[in-house]
């Protein structure tokens, strides 16, 4: 089977494709399209499913004419099992046990065409294509290919999210007249597509090949004129993002206020995870805790204290970094997988704890705590998402500017020679115990903070809010973005939380998506959309090793 990788990777590749079909994801993305009357979203998943498979399989064969082969032949067999998956359904009624596997989904697979041989025949083409496509795509040089791939990334992304891009552009003025140009009905117009695709790879094309000279051309700059760059950059970018929420309207701001809250989570997780390597899976509990004290201290529905927002902050983030000290001080000496099925542990006892009917009376159980009231600074309340932005915008650039201060503090190489090796960063004299508990205090810090303006945000605490998916998914937002960097955060948050939000109607398939994105980021990008520099040089150095070899190597010895 090694010697033949087209069939091992059809194989694997057709098994995901028919589940793909048969849990519906196929037939609900085809309620959109990506360039209108041409292709929708649902063909747009089968190609692109085939090509990721069709790609590697020509990898593994060496490329060239072998490469072709063996992409080619993993695009026929997939769809080869998508045809069985057809003729399965016009024999046997599956629909009793797979309530997915519709007439309708048949139609999509077969490009709706009235004859079932001629609609399989179509599929067997689109794969063999699809394969010597992706065969290509290996071959060619490696400009032209990232130049393709941006290219054909954004033109899928664009004709996704017209809904949300289209209704921005009309409000605009010029830009309703780009908006009339690039769409048409219910997808991008072919116009739009092919010109889309140009301008894209031209402006990839121009970075790629003189980036490098103009980042060149900065750092040569004298220092105060690239200081005042530097100011002027920030200006502009504080600018847009004053009057983003503006521009964007009500729901888009919304979507900002998630992104932002799990950007604050994100920060927080990746001071202990990226920063110093322990792994914790109970973050939610820190979450959970400033959250519930600013519900305590605030709500007039329990009438403890009914302090305003600005004198229970303080509180909230106090607690849940003393939260954090005590959940570290028993697994101080846990490592890997323990500390984080521990971790997970307590944080599902904080949930418990907050649901228990002894506690009742002062945390609310089961109903949880509301009437929380909105946040208030100087006569203006931070009342709807517009607003509420505001305020996560502040406490994303404070807590962003705190662990960037951390991250080149002496503290912050502790917590990285701690992240490297525990055992030689203790010979080096670094007490273990004061190092990982400042993290752990740190870190939840952060995220009460979070919790504390999302409590506000609702205006009250349920402990539903707080399960553990919550602490899955920030895990996945700085493994997406890059663990242990801090602009990583931000990116793998809008990759992982902002485009699902953008695509609500698809939200039962996730946690699949989350799957599929991890995958691929662990098989195409291991150090992250935005790494950290160590991790991204650890990661390649065999590749600049082999790049070494090869210059050193004198000219005659090569072949």
């Amino acid at each position: 089977m090694n010697r033949f990788p087209g069939i091992k990777y059809g194989l694997v590749g057709g098994v995901c494709l028919v589940i793909l079909s048969m849990i519906g994801m196929v037939e609900a993305f085809n309620q959109r399209e990506i360039i209108s009357e041409v292709i929708s979203m649902g063909q747009m998943l089968l190609l692109a499913a085939t090509a990721f498979i069709a790609y590697p399989a020509a990898q593994h064969a060496g490329g060239g004419v072998k490469g072709l082969a063996a992409s080619v032949s993993a695009g026929v067999i997939m769809t080869a099992m998508l045809a069985l998956l057809v003729l399965l359904g016009h024999t046997v009624n599956m629909r009793q046990v797979f309530i997915n596997v519709s007439p309708s989904l048949f139609q999509i697979l077969t490009f709706q065409q009235e004859s079932l041989w001629v609609g399989i025949g179509w599929m067997l083409l689109f794969g063999g294509v699809t394969g010597l496509l992706a065969g290509l795509l290996v071959m060619t040089p490696d400009l032209l290919r990232r130049v393709v791939i941006a290219a054909l990334t954004t033109v899928v992304l664009v004709g996704t999210l017209q809904d949300t891009i289209s209704p921005i552009f009309s409000e605009w003025g010029p830009l309703a007249d780009i908006n009339d140009l690039i769409y048409e009905g219910n997808g991008l117009s072919i116009p739009g597509a092919l010109g889309l695709f140009v301008a894209v790879a031209a402006a990839a094309s121009t970075w790629i090949l003189k980036g490098q000279s103009v980042k060149g051309r900065v750092q040569s700059l004298p220092p105060v004129s690239r200081r005042r760059l530097n100011i002027a950059m920030a200006l502009l970018g504080g600018f847009v993002l004053l009057v983003l929420p503006h521009i964007l309207g009500l729901f888009l701001s919304e979507v900002l206020v998630i992104i932002g809250l799990y950007i604050m989570l994100g920060l927080g997780l990746n001071i202990i995870i990226g920063f110093s390597g322990m792994l914790d899976l109970g973050h939610v509990a820190y979450f959970a805790i400033g959250s519930y004290t600013v519900a305590i201290l605030t709500s007039p529905e329990l009438g403890f204290f009914n302090w305003n927002f600005w004198q229970a902050l303080p509180v909230a983030i106090a607690a849940g970094a003393v939260t954090g000290v005590l959940i570290c001080t028993p697994v101080l000496k846990m490592r890997g997988d323990y500390l984080a099925i521990t971790t997970l542990g307590f944080g599902e006892i904080i949930r418990l704890f907050v649901l228990s009917d002894f506690l009742r009376p002062w945390l609310g159980g089961a109903q949880g705590i509301a009437q929380i009231p909105k946040v208030k600074l100087a006569g203006f309340e931070f009342a709807g998402p517009q607003e509420i932005y505001y305020l996560i915008l502040g406490g994303c650039i404070l807590i962003g500017f705190i662990a960037w201060r951390l991250r080149d503090s002496r503290l912050g190489r502790s917590w990285m020679a701690v992240r490297e090796d525990e055992d030689v960063a203790q010979a080096m004299g670094i007490n273990l115990v004061s190092t990982k508990i400042k993290a752990f205090a740190v870190g939840a810090g952060f995220s009460a903070l979070s919790g504390a303006i999302f409590a506000t945000k609702l205006g009250s605490v349920y402990p539903h809010s707080f399960n553990v998916m919550i602490s899955i998914n920030i895990l996945c937002v700085i493994i997406v973005g890059g663990i242990g960097s801090i602009p990583g955060v931000v990116v793998g948050a809008a990759a992982l939380v902002g485009l699902p939000e953008l695509l609500r109607e698809f939200a039962e398939y996730r946690l699949l998506v989350y799957g599929a994105v991890l995958v691929a980021m662990m098989l195409l990008k291991p150090e992250g959309l935005w790494p950290e520099v160590t991790h991204k040089r650890e990661l390649h150095e065999s590749e600049n090793d082999g790049g070494e070899a090869a210059a050193a190597e004198p000219a005659g010895n090569r072949v």
